[in-house]
């Protein structure tokens, strides 16, 4: 088999803009969810793990779903490259 790194689907080229109430998140990083921008498991074929954060607050966040953010799980902008 080939030993290589999983990269990212990108699920959009814009974050997933979103109220998120307080409470655990897990975040998708392969890209290949169909809950965007969450985890639904789809990640066992990949090595690429779902992140999980937590929200204190209830507040509008934007959430990465191109996966090429260097903060994730939130956007940075880096969608405008790609």
């Amino acid at each position: 088999g080939d030993y290589f790194m999983s990269k990212p689907d990108i699920a959009a080229k814009e974050p997933a803009v979103q109220i998120l109430e307080p409470g655990t998140y897990y975040w998708c990083a392969c890209g290949h969810s169909k809950k965007q921008p969450f985890c639904d498991g789809s990640h066992q074929e990949t090595d690429l793990e779902p992140q999980a954060f937590e929200i204190n607050e209830s507040k509008q966040v934007a959430l990465c779903q191109c996966k090429r953010t260097g903060t994730p799980p939130y956007c940075d902008g880096s969608h405008n490259s790609l």
